[in-house]
């Protein structure tokens, strides 16, 4: 072991896979508490109490065990209904579904069942950060699909088209999108949905901000019309349930992707745990849905203060419909994203995110989170728009 050099250890995937553009930024912040943060995608709010209590009681009675390796079978059958009266899309809870470690493990089981070496997979960028990462592990390509500000950030039919190759395999949807917030509705969807079928493309569709929608209903990709058997949906509780820590996410899509999943996840995982397991089922009841409904009401009104404010300040800034991020534009400052987030922390302790992390599509922007206080949103707008006097 002595005599083995770094590389020779650890494989050169891993090796060279980049540090997270996000958790850089974290670390510059460590044990400082005059920051005001815009950079994490958490929800400020606390689990609603009934979730919790649930899951209190499920312990005191002793719920420590194992579950089925998919998941709790009423717990599918709850995801199965939710997505139907939701969102118009109906998966056999037997089958077709599976619970996860949040979205980011079905995320990384489906790219391991469906990559190949040498495949390019297609990702509308700016994009989370995580999917160019998990692809190179599969020794794939990810090849950015770049979107514009002027067109809202909507993947059109003519950049996918345009990025297609022989190679091509897989492409990744993101809507509500983190991080500009773009949202696709059904006559957006439907040119997409035609090049995916032209081109014999499969789909992942993460819609983990599908709830988080502002004066429009969401439209998952899996229901537009022949999309189903071509779309494995990826989604589950941590954002619109405030339920981050408790790591439940869920997969739905043809048997054929689900069972090797599966088979990844027994050997890998086991199960997700029974108590967080719980939560998200308690959730789903009529209270639960109640509260997810409160929180979406107030993200919508910080989502109009704070990019009503952030135009005030000097940013230019499109309308987010979707999610909990704002993606203002400051390339007239002539600095660039990384520079401009530097500075801004140092000079005001306003933590943002630089939009190099989500891509070089992201370059000339910045990502901020207005999934916080209404009060800290109103400080963080004030230092913003003293740091921007001095580009005029």
């Amino acid at each position: 072991m002595s005599s083995m050099t770094k590389r020779s250890l650890v494989t050169p995937l891993a090796q060279d896979m980049p540090q997270s553009g996000i958790r850089k930024f974290f670390d510059y912040i460590s044990g400082r508490e005059d920051v005001i943060s815009l950079g994490i995608g958490e929800p400020d709010f606390t689990t609603p109490r009934a979730v919790r209590e649930a899951c209190i009681r499920a312990l005191e009675q002793g719920r420590t065990e194992y579950t089925p390796n998919a998941g709790l079978l009423e717990l599918r059958e709850s995801i199965s209904t939710y997505l139907e009266d939701n969102f118009r899309v109906n998966y056999d809870p037997v089958h077709e579904m599976m619970v996860t470690i949040g979205s980011s493990e079905a995320l990384d089981l489906a790219l391991r069942v469906l990559i190949e070496e040498g495949d390019e997979i297609l990702v509308p960028a700016p994009c989370y950060v995580s999917y160019s990462p998990i692809t190179g592990l599969c020794s794939g390509k990810t090849v950015e699909v770049e979107t514009t500000a002027a067109n809202s950030f909507k993947l059109t039919a003519e950049q996918l088209e345009a990025s297609i190759t022989p190679r091509s395999k897989l492409l990744i949807l993101n809507y509500p999108s983190n991080p500009t917030g773009a949202v696709m509705t059904y006559e957006d969807w439907l040119p997409i949905a035609k090049i995916v079928e032209k081109y014999n493309l499969f789909v992942l569709s993460d819609e983990i901000y599908g709830e988080l929608t502002y004066g429009s209903k969401h439209v998952s990709f899996a229901a537009m019309p022949g999309m189903k058997d071509r779309t494995l949906l990826i989604s589950g509780f941590s954002k619109a349930f405030a339920m981050t820590g408790w790591r439940i996410g869920y997969a739905c899509g043809p048997e054929e992707v689900i069972a090797p999943m599966l088979k990844i996840h027994q050997y890998t995982i086991m199960c997700a745990p029974i108590l967080g397991q719980i939560a998200a089922l308690e959730s789903l009841k009529p209270h639960g849905i109640e509260a997810k409904d409160m929180m979406m009401d107030s993200y919508n009104s910080r989502r109009q203060m704070f990019v009503s404010g952030l135009c005030q300040a000097g940013f230019p800034c499109h309308e987010p419909k979707g999610a909990f991020y704002a993606f203002p534009s400051i390339a007239h400052t002539g600095l660039t994203s990384e520079q401009f987030a530097e500075r801004l922390l140092e000079e005001t302790s306003v933590l943002t995110v630089p939009g190099t992390a989500f891509g070089k599509g992201g370059e000339g922007f910045i990502r901020c989170s207005y999934a916080t206080s209404p009060a800290k949103l109103e400080v963080a707008l004030e230092r913003m728009a003293g740091f921007m006097k001095q580009f005029g």
